[in-house]
């Protein structure tokens, strides 16, 4: 029997799988064949009364033989207690789901892809399995959003076909149609470039000319043969001064290509160059030194968030960094890129990543990505380096704010702020301290003033606060913190699983003291709808 709200969920061999409500059937799904086991739900909360049936069409025998039957049929409501049963009664607002970090709906989902703007609308495309909650069968989903935050899950973009399953990858919008697949469209190309993950991986691409809202692969798939490895994850660029197109590619251990092409179809090997310690999935931007216009650095990025300066002719990249520069020390940052075609009176490079590893138990989804970051160059006494700042338009769901009065702190914890979805501005002065320690929902951010490092539970970063003192900001979401030192200076991003009952904040010092000069808390509001 139902009550509202109320979701079933089960664990079963790929079937045909329905459930009826008083012998009517509301829903429908298809599990693949030959695959493994998965968890599922199907929201039936606006079903008041009745009975439920679930139905089962076994076509490939499952963990419990050839019966069908499923391994194991859960029932969550709101008012379940806390326990191994959480809420999963409302999509988008289930109790370990992010509220204002991008999800997907349901299943599987790592890598961003694709990540272009046109024509008001912010493209995220990403590594997504369409059959379950772990990694696998990689297929590019896609949302679109206005502001970045308020997003919408848009049918799968690109499936698998006989070159193999669907990697990482770029978009770019094709204005001049160099490619030649506008053909009288009232939209101009939206090209994307990804990995046909078969054996061996190649380069290939799809297009659409309706804003994104379907693609047709190109005919003469692979646009770029197999060269070494595992090559993948293309990151293409137009280049105005040389009138051509440029793709970063991952080839194999350290090493990464560029290339050039007309057309986007026929590409031309330029360079070969080493990225030390780092791999996969490249970016290659340009940005103004302290917001000056005459003087700029290309960036040449990798997953593991480090990423080298210098210049770039068309032709070759030369780096100026003698060693790689780190932006986030955290464990679950990966995989960051840049969205292409910005209008440029907007201006921005904004960013974002897969945060990888977070754990979301008993929720319908896997995986989060990373709140949207601005990017620019700064002058500092170590050289340029490159800043990440969470996006203006987060202020965007503030709720309330509340300024910090100025407070000496010690040993005893001092309660600064309460809430799950927060944004704050903390400024700290170190003084006789040996630490200063924060502690959110449970997470302890600690700033060592003798090793000169800011560490929390998902890594650790140097850092020598400048004369001034410690500024830090913290965006937190249901299941993830991401910290910010200096003005994104440096960040520490990671995941964690609450208790949903510890919702405080606290500030203190060890070894002495140490004084809150002040800052804000902002509450959020969710950035889902309904």
């Amino acid at each position: 029997s139902l009550r509202p709200p109320v979701t079933l969920a089960g664990q079963w061999p790929p079937s045909r799988v329905s459930i009826r409500i008083d012998g009517k059937e509301i829903h429908r799904r298809v599990m693949p064949e030959g695959g493994e086991a998965r968890w599922v739900s199907f929201d039936v909360g606006d079903r008041i009364g009745g009975t439920a049936t679930l139905h089962f069409l076994c076509t490939t025998p499952g963990p419990l033989g050839d019966s069908g039957l499923p391994r194991a049929v859960a029932i969550a409501t709101t008012d379940s207690p806390r326990g191994d049963l959480v809420d999963v009664s409302r999509t988008y607002h289930e109790t370990y789901r992010p509220q204002f970090h991008f999800t997907a709906k349901e299943n599987w989902l790592n890598d961003p892809n694709g990540l272009v703007h046109y024509d008001g609308e912010y493209h995220l495309f990403f590594q997504h399995n369409p059959f379950g909650t772990e990694w696998g069968n990689m297929t590019w989903g896609h949302a679109v959003s206005h502001d970045l935050l308020h997003w919408r899950q848009l049918d799968h973009a690109i499936r698998p076909d006989e070159l193999g399953t669907i990697f990482s990858g770029s978009a770019v919008i094709d204005a001049d149609d160099t490619s030649g697949f506008r053909e009288g469209a009232p939209h101009p190309p939206m090209v994307c470039l990804y990995t046909s993950a078969g054996d061996p991986f190649t380069q290939s691409i799809a297009y659409s000319t309706d804003r994104g809202r379907s693609f047709s692969k190109y005919e003469h798939n692979p646009v770029l043969g197999h060269i070494v490895g595992g090559n993948r994850d293309p990151k293409v660029i137009w280049h105005a001064p040389t009138e051509r197109w440029i793709m970063a590619l991952y080839l194999d251990g350290h090493d990464f290509g560029l290339f050039s092409s007309p057309d986007l179809k026929d590409w031309t090997h330029l360079q070969t160059l080493a990225l030390p310690g780092s791999s996969e999935c490249p970016d290659l931007f340009e940005l103004p030194v302290d917001d000056a216009p005459a003087g700029t650095r290309w960036v040449l990025w990798a997953a593991d968030n480090r990423y080298m300066l210098g210049s770039f002719d068309g032709e070759s990249f030369t780096p100026d960094t003698g060693e790689m520069l780190q932006t986030d020390y955290g464990a679950n940052l990966y995989a960051a890129q840049t969205w292409s075609d910005i209008p440029p009176e907007d201006g921005r490079r904004i960013q974002i990543a897969w945060m990888r590893g977070g754990q979301y138990p008993g929720m319908p989804f896997n995986q989060q990505m990373s709140i949207p970051c601005e990017l620019s160059l700064r002058t500092t006494p170590m050289g340029t380096r490159l800043y990440r700042e969470p996006i203006g338009e987060l202020s965007s769901l503030v709720e309330d704010a509340s300024g910090l009065r100025p407070a000496s702190l010690g040993s005893e914890p001092l309660v600064i702020a309460e809430g799950e979805l927060l944004d704050m501005d903390l400024r700290l002065d170190v003084d006789t301290a040996d630490r200063v320690v924060l502690v959110v929902r449970g997470q302890r951010i600690e700033y060592d003033a003798a090793a000169a490092t800011l560490s929390t539970p998902g890594g650790a970063a140097p850092l020598v606060p400048p004369r001034g003192g410690l500024r830090l900001r913290i965006v937190l979401d249901r299941t993830s913190m991401e910290v910010f030192a200096q003005e994104g200076l440096l960040s520490i991003s990671h995941c964690f699983v609450p208790d949903p009952a510890d919702k405080i904040v606290t500030a203190g010092a060890e070894g002495g003291t140490a004084t809150l000069v002040g800052g804000k808390v902002r509450q959020l509001r969710s950035a889902w709808s309904g």
